[in-house]
């Protein structure tokens, strides 16, 4: 019985966030070692599923970096590296969207229908609904060790997203499941990151949360203690003085301009943690750090 109340206790504790983010609009990119593993996979299939039965407007963005890796050594092309950002050539492009826009996404589409919910997969190609630009080139080194700027191939940033085809799909009770591609203004295919592409739909789709799912806790200070809650102003703070520091720059970086875009609240929170989602979303204290816009004066 105590066993039973507790469970009932849990029920009672989310309803006040079931009730407030009822018909609101959450993206979640997924992503990470939580992407690997079967228990993982399923897990968050559930979840997604879970939080659309209540009401719930989800939309994932998925990324597949090791995937790809694997599939570019199995055709024999070298990945190749500069500034965190996967250099794009022609041919590597085409491996990117064979490997995200078809197994990666599909295999995800499946998983979700398969517990339940009605999935559909996209990529920013889809009705062009993601366009954007490519990227600047980037500061390099030669093996002499001289400074150089190095173009990325069909890397591209986002410069506009038309949600109008993911608003129709979550009007109609569908789960949107993108591929970070966008198309660029000659109608070639660009490699988005999956953390920015993510934050631009959430921006255009006024999100209530973004979710970024990493292989990380989450944002931690100096003395290794979580930080549940940061406002914007903090966290810029925060990165100035040197307490988020190296791959959690971006990560941050991403949730700053998303709540900029409107997001009312960011969270990054440790994929490898089953049901992350769910306690980060429906519980008091959460899993993970929340970023939030500046404080009202």
């Amino acid at each position: 019985m105590d066993d039973l109340i507790r469970k009932a206790a849990v029920l009672e504790e989310a309803l006040p966030y079931i009730r407030r983010f009822h018909n609101r609009t959450v993206v979640i990119k997924y992503g990470g070692h939580a992407m690997a593993d079967e228990q993982f996979k399923e897990s968050f299939a559930k979840d997604v599923c879970l939080l659309r039965f209540v009401g719930i407007r989800v939309v994932v963005v998925h990324g597949g970096g090791p995937q790809i890796n694997r599939m570019l050594d199995r055709v024999g092309i070298k990945s190749v590296f500069n500034a965190g950002l996967r250099v794009t050539d022609d041919e590597t492009m085409d491996v990117v969207e064979m490997v995200l826009g078809g197994a990666v996404n599909q295999e995800l589409v499946g998983l979700i229908c398969q517990h339940g919910g009605r999935a559909v997969g996209l990529s920013g190609r889809d009705d062009r609904f993601m366009r954007g630009k490519r990227h600047e080139r980037v500061p390099a080194k030669t093996p002499e060790g001289q400074d150089v700027l190095v173009d990325l191939g069909r890397v591209g940033e986002v410069e506009h997203v038309d949600s109008t085809i993911i608003e129709q799909l979550l009007a109609s009770s569908f789960i949107p499941v993108i591929a970070p591609i966008a198309v660029d203004p000659d109608g070639k295919s660009l490699n988005v990151n999956a953390d920015t592409a993510a934050g631009s739909l959430a921006g255009a789709l006024r999100a209530a949360k973004l979710v970024l799912m990493t292989d990380v806790e989450g944002v931690k200070a100096k003395d290794g203690h979580m930080l549940r809650s940061l406002d914007a102003p903090e966290a810029e703070r925060l990165i100035g003085d040197g307490t988020i520091s190296g791959g959690m720059i971006p990560k941050v970086r991403c949730a700053l301009d998303a709540v900029a875009l409107g997001v009312e609240k960011v969270h990054i929170l440790d994929g490898r943690r089953l049901h992350a989602i769910l306690l980060e979303i429906f519980t008091d204290q959460g899993v993970g750090t929340e970023i939030r816009r500046a404080a009202a004066r």
